[in-house]
């Protein structure tokens, strides 16, 4: 604000506004009262979550090569009579013994598939079948049919 002399004048404060006698300016009152944080938007609770999710992947990520990291050299497989993926030719040849044929292929690259099968007589008129699936001297599958 002006004055007469050409000085300005600052505004009243709040505060000498409250000791002259009128009230002081209040922030206005929140009229909806807020709600408390639900349970799982809580950041401890998405945190629990996030990590056991990064467990569960890595666990997921791991799963194919635990056999191999109890049983490196397959050793305990070929006592139980069982095959896993990764053993050599020599190493499902002492588990299951020799197939009743194998398939040879090749692929563009020149890699060598072998297709081996396996069969289990139950009786006369019944027969199932073990195929195994070798690229070059690895075990990549295989699968049972009845």
């Amino acid at each position: 604000m002006a004055t007469s002399h050409g000085h300005i004048q600052d505004a009243p404060r709040p505060d000498a506004l409250a000791v002259s006698g009128l009230p002081a300016a209040q922030p206005p009152a929140d009229p909806v009262p807020s709600e408390p944080t639900p349970w799982m938007c809580r950041k401890p609770v998405r945190a629990a979550i996030y990590a056991g999710m990064v467990v569960l992947f890595l666990f997921m990520l791991t799963w194919r090569y635990l056999p191999g990291y109890l049983d490196p050299t397959f050793e305990t497989h070929i006592q139980n009579k069982q095959v896993m993926i990764g053993m050599t030719k020599q190493q499902v040849l002492k588990a299951w013994g020799s197939p009743y044929t194998i398939n040879v292929s090749h692929t563009k690259e020149g890699i060598r598939r072998e297709e081996w099968i396996f069969e289990d007589w139950k009786d006369s008129a019944t027969i199932k079948h073990r195929y195994l699936y070798f690229e070059e001297d690895a075990l990549v599958s295989g699968w049972y049919y009845q």
